[in-house]
């Protein structure tokens, strides 16, 4: 059995509390092997006291399809699975004051487990980052650090802020606990694999997180292979799409989709999200198709936000299978004004 903290890249061992590799540049992640518990927690065992809101065990329900309505975390997003790791083990590890680069869920989600481990937190921002995920974040106590520029603007006045950047992209405990959504779908369906999971994939934390718990539970002879992973783009944000379709792919220069929570149309972590999906697909939605998804949702009285829309387009677009599982990611809650 083994915990060990490595680059992707070029697989060094982290060393003490580096964000990215001081070798290659590369992003860090969790490489385990341990017996897997069906009681959850117990898969994190780097974890000595959680700092917790109640997170995880998120309803699924069975209609026409199974969806996992993970929008129901404390904050409204799935975020909640990897901020209760990177929190509990930055707390742990002695961190005081963090810096996040987020106006979206993770920002929210950050700055709620932060106040909760009474940690400073400081979210930076862009400078047009306005509504009601904005006002989410100030009310835990956060401080809003607004920025000029893009995103990358903003992530790297977080990384220079002299505060420790609690990155939910970089942070790779972060990454660890979207483990959990995994085992959580497995156990909703009395320990079987679903034929296809459909998420949202934006920056690739759910995809990857959701991925290396599916790895876990198939090496341990819990399911007997991973189930088929549908990953979801819009039109506007497809680069994960545009490398596994074989397709170009320029990015607008000021994105307009309804899908706000999706922007990362150049992530770091695009060449793990590359293998994790090999053996799966990505499918790219337009608005109208997301649009008309968010509604048939809303009727079942789910209601999420655009972004999270986007799984059941896909699954429409691609006549997916009746074993199939959306994942619900974010509340339409924020976005109603």
């Amino acid at each position: 059995m083994h915990i060990r903290v490595i680059c992707t890249r070029c697989r060094k061992e982290r060393e003490g509390m580096e964000v990215t590799c001081n070798r290659c540049g590369g992003p860090f992640k969790l490489d385990i092997d341990l017996p897997f518990s069906k009681e959850i927690r117990l898969n994190f065992p780097y974890i000595k006291e959680w700092v917790s809101l109640g997170e995880w065990n998120s309803p699924m329900i069975k209609g026409d399809l199974f969806y996992k309505l993970d929008f129901m975390n404390p904050t409204g997003s799935y975020k909640d699975r990897g901020s209760t790791t990177m929190i509990s083990y930055l707390k742990q590890s002695g961190i005081k004051e963090i810096a996040e680069d987020s106006s979206g869920n993770a920002g929210a989600s950050v700055a709620a487990y932060g106040a909760a481990a009474g940690m400073k937190v400081s979210i930076f921002v862009p400078s047009t980052a306005r509504g009601n995920k904005v006002r989410q974040i100030q009310a835990y106590g956060a401080s809003i650090v607004k920025v000029e520029g893009n995103r990358d603007d903003v992530s790297r006045a977080a990384r220079e802020s002299g505060l420790y950047h609690a990155s939910h992209i970089l942070q790779p405990h972060f990454r660890d606990g979207i483990r959990s959504l995994a085992y959580e779908i497995v156990r909703d369906l009395g320990w079987r694999k679903p034929e296809d999971v459909y998420v949202p994939v934006s920056a690739g934390t759910l995809l990857l997180g959701m991925y290396e718990g599916f790895r876990h539970m198939a090496n341990e002879g819990v399911i007997k292979e991973i189930p088929k992973i549908v990953a979801v783009q819009t039109e506007q944000v497809s680069p994960l799409c545009a490398k596994i379709n074989h397709v170009n792919y320029n990015p607008p220069e000021k994105l307009t989709s309804i899908a706000d929570a999706l922007v990362s149309t150049n992530p770091i972590l695009l060449p793990e999200m590359i293998n994790a999906i090999k053996d799966g697909e990505c499918v790219t939605v337009s608005d109208q198709e997301v649009l008309e998804a968010w509604k048939i949702l809303a009727r079942k009285g789910l209601l999420v936000e655009y972004s999270s829309a986007t799984t059941l387009a896909g699954y429409m677009k691609n006549k997916g299978s009746n074993n199939a599982v959306l994942v619900l990611t974010g509340s339409g809650l924020k976005t109603l004004s």
